[in-house]
């Protein structure tokens, strides 16, 4: 009797905050990995404890950008490289451009090559700062092609397109995740972005950062979350672009607000000017995910914060601050 042979996915940023744990989790369902990364905001630390599992994980150090190879069957290509943070659309705003651009082109030429199903990791700064709320995957965005946002956005909008023009010239099978704001474990201590920011500098005693009056919204789903609907996404039929976020809304202070309550420091808030297009409201429609994918969020603002929390607190972060950006800070995505 032959053995079912044990299928096989490709994970591009696969050391990241988010890659990290989709490798964990296709580990968990019987799953060989490849995790492709450059490092560029990855860190070994977040895929160390897979890193032993030499029969199941391989990682691979390369730039995605470049052309890429992979030995072996492929049956699934996840593309989740691209540094995501409004500290680094100004610190490598061009490499960011080439991951959206020649990196998912080379992903998706590689899957086409292998016969494999292909996930890009879009996300909700496609819609920009939109003007209809919450956002539907219809809505076709309020994005400037020239602010220093438009290295992010612009590169997963054409992502965007150049999948679908993948999926209906070449008949691939494609998926679009579009990945609204998350937290967990192994976000970077100098992300940028405004949740690691706010529990840095909860934890340091120091006054916490809110851009402009702090009206802003942005809704935060957890990790896990996050993970099961990409998982669920993948196995489905479904070609479309799905929200996948946490339609829960909260204001930029209330979540400051939180943050200082979760941890139970004296910190102060303190205002600075709003950054070049900081989108004002962030929110997912998320009707087509319950629908196609019998898919929501099960972990609230409050508990998903306070998981992130405990994590930072316990000095797991392991990764180094990257160069600071002399043009960008926000809340980002």
């Amino acid at each position: 009797m032959t053995a079912t042979r044990r299928p096989r996915a490709l994970v591009t940023g696969g050391a990241g905050f988010i890659g990290s744990h989709l490798c964990e989790r296709l580990l968990s369902e019987g799953y060989l990995v490849v995790c492709m990364d450059n490092l560029s905001t990855g860190a070994l630390e977040n895929v160390a404890p897979l890193l032993a599992r030499e029969a199941d994980f391989e990682y691979v150090d390369h730039d995605v950008s470049d052309h890429v190879d992979v030995p072996g069957e492929l049956d699934e290509v996840y593309h989740f490289a691209s540094a995501a943070s409004p500290a680094d659309f100004g610190r490598i705003p061009i490499e960011i451009l080439k991951t959206g651009a020649l990196g998912t082109h080379n992903s998706l030429g590689l899957a086409r090559a292998m016969g494999a199903r292909y996930m890009l990791a879009s996300t909700s700064e496609v819609y920009g700062d939109p003007l209809v709320h919450p956002q539907h995957e219809d809505y076709r965005g309020n994005v400037s092609t020239t602010g220093i946002r438009s290295a992010y956005d612009e590169a997963k909008r054409y992502a965007e397109a150049l999948t679908m023009a993948y999926h209906r010239h070449h008949r691939m099978d494609t998926r679009i995740v579009r990945i609204f704001n998350t937290v967990g474990p192994r976000m970077r201590e100098y992300d940028g972005r405004m949740v690691p920011n706010f529990i840095r500098q909860t934890l340091l005693g120091e006054p916490l950062t809110v851009y402009g009056d702090g009206a802003q919204t942005r809704s935060l789903q957890y990790v896990d979350d996050l993970i099961e609907g990409v998982i669920r996404l993948m196995k489905s039929d479904e070609t479309r672009p799905i929200n996948i976020g946490n339609p829960v809304e909260y204001s930029v202070r209330e979540v400051a607000e939180m943050v200082i309550e979760l941890s139970g420091s004296r910190s102060e808030i303190l205002h600075q000017p709003l950054p070049e297009d900081d989108p004002r409201q962030r929110c997912p429609d998320i009707t087509r995910a319950r629908e196609v994918l019998g898919w929501e969020p099960q972990t609230g603002a409050r508990e998903g914060l306070a998981k992130t929390l405990a994590w930072f607190a316990s000095g797991a972060k392991g990764q180094t601050r990257p160069e600071a950006s002399p043009t960008l800070r926000g809340e980002g995505s």
